[in-house]
């Protein structure tokens, strides 16, 4: 006797749920079901609850409008929409700049006040104590910063960095490596973040 219906439903990978969605637009909502609420978290920390609203509207909104151009050789699409996430974040740099700077003037840091993960809080409450921290992430280059994150905040590998962001795995590797310097050397070489949450592969 057969599963039901809802077991074969969460086996599919993500580009078989992409595929189907060309003839049956409906089913793309299985995507925002399994992927939304990380890509609002990231976003959340990246910018704040209110703008992570919009920001996850729009990355399932831009999602659905270029899946056609999906690769479906890969079965996850989470590197995908981190990127559509990642390129929407960018557009709104200056907030990010403009936050980690007040909160390395301040030490007071706006975001941080909607990170509400218990685990989140541990972590960047040690962030937040360092005004260094918040103002050497303000220096990175907006590449530089966005690896980081990617790997610190969303836990994503070397390579679904490069399938997030379109660029050789080398090429996120020296990104990761030139923004870990850059942060030890604002912590004066203290390696509590970047061993915590930096060193993810």
């Amino acid at each position: 006797m057969s599963g039901p219906p809802s077991s074969t439903a969460r086996t599919e990978d993500d580009a078989e749920v992409v595929a189907q969605s060309l003839d049956q637009p409906e089913l793309f909502a299985r995507l925002y079901d399994r992927y939304a609420p990380d890509i609002h978290r990231y976003a959340a920390r990246r910018l704040g609850d209110g703008a992570a609203d919009d920001i996850t509207a729009d990355t399932f909104l831009v999602a659905f409008r270029i899946r056609s151009r999906y690769d479906l050789t890969r079965p996850n699409a989470r590197p995908w929409l981190y990127g559509i996430a990642g390129n929407l974040i960018g557009k709104q740099r200056r907030s990010e700049v403009r936050a980690l700077r007040a909160l390395a003037r301040t030490g007071e840091d706006p975001v941080a006040a909607s990170w509400s993960e218990s685990w989140v809080e541990a972590t960047d409450s040690r962030i937040a104590a360092q005004g260094p921290l918040a103002g050497a992430f303000a220096a990175l280059s907006a590449g530089d910063r966005h690896v980081l994150l990617l790997v610190a905040w969303a836990d994503l590998t070397y390579q679904e960095v490069s399938e997030a962001l379109g660029i050789p795995v080398g090429t996120v590797r020296s990104r990761l490596n030139r923004a870990r310097r850059k942060v030890r050397t604002a912590l004066g070489a203290d390696p509590a973040f970047v061993s915590d949450a930096a060193e993810v592969a």
